[in-house]
Parts: structure tokens; C-alpha cells; sequence
């Protein structure tokens, strides 16, 4: 694998509600840059990214996904870039694995399905991405489906976050006609043959569609011109602004979240879906105008002690700081925060004050792992199990200690009493499960002392029931889930006054007293 420096470096997360293709876009990306020769499938269970054996029997995606591709990309003098993506699961019962890992991404891709349009996921990743001021584009997924709509997806997104909410692109025909799209910065159409090869065939406009897309190109103009005088007076004047100032224009303008662009495509088509992200030429602009390592300001924001921040440059001599991301058993998923990362190198874990020895470093492809000699600051990277290093940790130099904040994650919403089947699962729950909330800082595991039941808390019953099917094929460790027992209890909490009477016989006749009748029987022929 090439080494790449900083500047050659784009990590996008790839987020949204769940269903709406994240995956299968990830897959797609990797085929069309030549770096998968399979173009996987979720139903078959074929994709780079969804590897794990729960993924595949459920079809959803329940841990960060990460692959990487190479491309040319002719807007950066032609250099080979390199693109770490980050697939992140989209269902609630996981999201909290979304906003953990969403940190190491310098851009973030909002998949939406363009026949329902936004949903509560949606607006969950976008507020993600503000909390990380992480620049952002949507993408509508499925356009060749029934009923999906580019006009109801653009008014529900604008409804939802904002005016500056534009699309970059419009789609020429609908549902099963979807067969290539509008450039809306070049004025171009790119079009394709239906499970086809991928290449487009670029033509004008047809002329039914060109009053509407003038119309839009108008807008993303007036957009990215808002604050800018002399690209207004440009416009005005020249009645459009050349594409050579436009692209950098756009650029600037997505960075800086002035603008939050709409792309279209159909992940299971090969077709469509260079159209759109982010290999055809129009889209090639998006993956360089997605923020590079390099650009963020600060660069990296830290704790140098318990009293102060401080911001350190992504390119010093002599340290590097690297900080895990959720990952699998026994491999560390990392980002490289500043410096040069260096295969074998020891470095300190800062927030445990305990050296680690990094052999071995590698780049991830879904499950494949390929060894590399050193990592630049920007890029992403994997390391086998860590002694002591946990998700949240910084390690680096420890002649140039810092720390950096991890996400904060929500508190479990759900608890379920485990009961091992036999006494050697009894035996060996302990070490399994505390093994698993290394990978998963959601999970909590506990002991009720009251009803003496084990105790596992976590973002919902799919989530619970993962990590159960994970422990009994990880640790062979068999556990039966039940609801809780209630730990009923009374006491006096108040007090009351009350009267009563007792009344005693004194005098009168002696009471009869009553003999069953069998019993009486009896003891006449006894002769009593």
C-alpha cells in the first residue's frame, strides 16, 4: 500500500437513517475505483464493509465499516488521492457507534431515500456532524425506485435545515427512468446505460429540462455569490459566472458550510451510480471540496492538563497522537491526530500512563488488513489488540503529552437479566462480557445485589441480543436473556389513628359447646 501525506488524504463518513444505502454506496464506490473486482451486495451478503457474521444474517450494519480506494483526481494536478470511508450503522439501537467513530471524518455523506425523504436518524447524524463541525452533503439514494420524488426530498430537507440546503444536481427522468443526471455547475448532462459499464456519456441539456436547470444553476450561484460582491456583480453582469471560477467558488462554499449540497444516486446501480458520488467529473469536485486533514481549523483541539486546551498543528517533527475508534475484537481501529505514526514504534497511553508498543501498523479493507511501514497525521489505520489501550484513548510521544476529548455517549435505555445455561458459562461470563464493552463503550454489565441476577444494559433488544449472539461465538459463553426481577419491598411511611372496642363477657350461662356429629358417634360406642 502507497504511503500518502496529509494533503493527499480525505476521510468521509458515510451516515443516515438506516436503509437508505449507506453500505451498498460504499460498496459501489469501491467498485467504480477499481478497488474491489466484486461489486458487493447487501442482500447477498457480499459487501466490503458489513463482514461480520451479524451483519450479514441481519442485513443492517452494526459496527464502523472501513475501506479505503485510491483515485486520480484531475482538480488536485492530477496527484492520487486516497479516501477513507467510514461506514456507520443508521439504525437507533446502534447510533451511538455512529457519533463515536463520526469523530475521525473530516466530511460526512447524509444518505437519504428519495422516496420517504428526511427521517429521525437523519436529523440525529446532522446534529452529529454540527457538533463536530464537520462539513456535509446529502445524498438521495434510490432514485430508481417507486414513488421516490427529487422535489419532495428538496423540500423536505429545506423544511428540516435550512435555505442553504442545494442541490448540486437534477435528475434526468424519475423511478424506473432515472438515467443520469444534470451537472448544475458545468451545465452538462451525464448520461447512462442502464447496467451498464458505469462511464457516462456527456451531452447538452435536453431542451425539456433546460429552463429548469438554468433556474437551479441560477440559485446555486446566488448561494455560493451571498457575501461575495464581485462573484454578484459578475453574475449580473455576465448573466453566469465561468466554471473555472465556479468549482473553487463551490469549494469554498462547502467548506465553510455556506452551502450543504444534493447529490443523487442508485447504489445498485452500476450505471447511475458513478453519476454522482464521487467519481464522475462533476462529483470529483465534491470529494475535493470535502474538507482536507489539513484544512481544519484548529487542526486539533486537545487537553495539555486538567486546566487548559491547546491546539496542536498537524505537522510537528518529532511526536504523533493517535486516537481508537469503535472497533472489533482484537484490533484497534486508530487516526492518526498530528505527526508521523511509525511501524514499531512505543509510545504512551496518556490516559492510563502505560507505554504501547505499535507492531504491525495496517490499513483496513473491510477485514482484510494490509501491513504498512509508517501513517501520516489525517490518515486512518489499525494495530492488533492493545494491552491496556481502550475506545477513547490517546497515546502518543510521552515527551509531548496531550489528551483528547472522546464522544459522550448516552446512557443505555434498556436492561435485561443474563442467566448462564451451565456453570462453566457461569464461570467465564465475567471476563467475556467486560471483554465486549472494550469494543463497546454502550454496553454497561452489573450484578443486582438484592435479587442476585447479572444485569446488561443496553441501547436496545437488538443490541443486547447482538452482543449475546457475539459471546456465545467469540467465548463459547451460552446465556438465556429474561426481563429483570423487581426488587418488591414495604415499609411504613406514614402514620394513622384508629379505634376499636373489646367488650368481655362477665356472668350468664356457661356457652355449649359444639361436637361434630362423627365425633359424637363415636364416642357413644366407645361407651363414653
Amino acid at each position: 500500500m502507497k504511503i500518502y501525506p496529509t494533503k493527499d488524504i480525505r476521510n468521509v463518513g458515510i451516515v443516515g437513517h438506516g436503509g437508505t444505502g449507506k453500505t451498498q454506496l460504499v460498496s459501489s464506490l469501491l467498485f467504480t475505483a477499481g478497488a474491489t473486482q466484486r461489486f458487493g451486495k447487501v442482500a447477498e451478503g457480499t459487501t466490503t464493509t458489513d463482514w461480520d457474521d451479524e451483519e450479514i444474517a441481519r442485513k443492517i450494519s452494526i459496527q464502523p465499516g472501513l475501506a479505503h480506494a485510491e483515485w486520480a483526481c484531475t482538480l488536485c494536478a492530477g496527484n492520487t488521492v486516497k479516501l477513507n470511508f467510514i461506514d456507520l450503522p443508521g439504525y437507533s439501537t446502534f447510533i451511538t457507534e455512529t457519533k463515536a467513530a463520526l469523530i475521525a471524518a473530516d466530511a460526512a455523506l447524509i444518505t437519504v431515500d428519495a422516496h420517504v425523504g428526511a427521517q429521525v436518524t437523519t436529523e440525529k447524524v446532522w446534529d452529529y456532524c454540527a457538533e463536530y463541525d464537520i462539513p456535509r452533503a446529502f445524498v438521495l439514494t434510490w432514485m430508481d425506485r417507486e414513488l421516490s420524488s427529487f422535489e419532495r426530498c428538496m423540500e423536505s430537507l429545506g423544511e428540516l435545515f435550512g435555505r442553504n440546503v442545494v442541490a448540486l444536481q437534477m435528475p434526468i427522468g424519475s423511478e424506473k427512468g432515472f438515467r443520469g443526471v444534470i451537472d448544475l455547475v458545468a451545465m452538462k448532462a451525464h448520461l447512462y446505460t442502464p447496467d451498464g459499464d458505469g462511464k457516462a456519456t456527456v451531452e447538452n441539456i435536453p431542451d425539456a429540462l433546460l429552463d429548469e436547470a438554468k433556474e437551479a444553476h441560477e440559485k446555486l450561484v446566488e448561494m455560493i455569490a451571498e457575501g461575495d460582491d464581485e462573484m454578484m456583480e459578475e453574475f449580473f453582469r455576465e448573466g453566469t459566472i465561468p466554471v473555472q471560477d465556479l468549482i473553487p467558488a463551490v469549494r469554498k462554499a462547502i467548506v465553510s458550510e455556506k452551502i450543504v449540497p444534493v447529490l443523487m444516486i442508485s447504489p445498485l446501480g452500476t450505471s447511475a451510480m458513478p453519476a454522482c458520488l464521487p467519481f464522475s467529473p462533476m462529483c470529483s469536485r465534491i470529494r475535493t471540496s470535502t474538507r482536507r486533514p489539513a484544512s481544519r481549523n484548529p487542526p486539533a483541539r486537545a487537553i495539555a492538563s486538567t486546566a487548559s486546551t491547546m491546539t496542536r498543528s498537524l505537522f510537528p517533527s518529532s511526536f504523533s497522537r493517535l486516537l481508537p475508534i469503535p472497533s472489533p475484537a482484537a484490533i484497534n481501529y486508530f487516526k492518526v491526530k498530528s505527526g508521523v505514526l511509525k511501524n514499531d514504534a512505543t509510545l504512551l497511553n496518556f490516559n492510563r500512563n502505560i507505554p504501547e508498543r505499535f507492531q504491525h501498523t495496517m490499513v483496513v479493507q473491510g477485514k482484510q488488513l494490509t501491513e504498512i511501514q509508517e501513517l501520516h497525521s489525517g490518515d486512518i489505520g489499525a494495530i492488533a489488540k492493545l494491552k491496556e489501550t481502550i475506545t477513547g484513548d490517546t497515546v502518543g510521544d510521552k515527551s509531548a503529552p496531550i489528551y483528547y476529548q472522546p464522544a459522550q455517549l448516552p446512557e443505555p435505555s434498556i436492561t435485561f437479566a443474563v442467566e448462564p445455561k451451565s456453570r462453566a458459562d457461569e464461570d467465564k461470563i465475567g471476563v467475556a462480557i467486560h471483554k465486549m464493552m472494550e469494543e463497546d463503550a454502550a454496553l454497561r454489565f452489573s450484578r443486582d445485589p438484592q435479587t442476585k441476577e447479572f444485569l446488561l444494559a443496553g441501547n436496545g433488544q437488538q443490541h443486547v441480543e447482538v452482543v449475546v449472539a457475539k459471546l456465545q461465538k467469540r467465548y463459547n459463553v451460552n446465556l438465556t436473556l429474561k426481563p429483570p426481577k423487581v426488587p418488591y419491598r414495604e415499609t411504613i411511611r406514614g402514620k394513622a389513628d384508629a379505634e376499636g372496642k373489646h367488650k368481655k363477657q362477665s356472668g350468664g350461662a356457661r356457652p355449649v359447646r359444639c361436637v361434630p356429629r362423627q365425633v359424637r358417634a363415636r364416642r357413644t360406642q366407645q361407651g363414653h
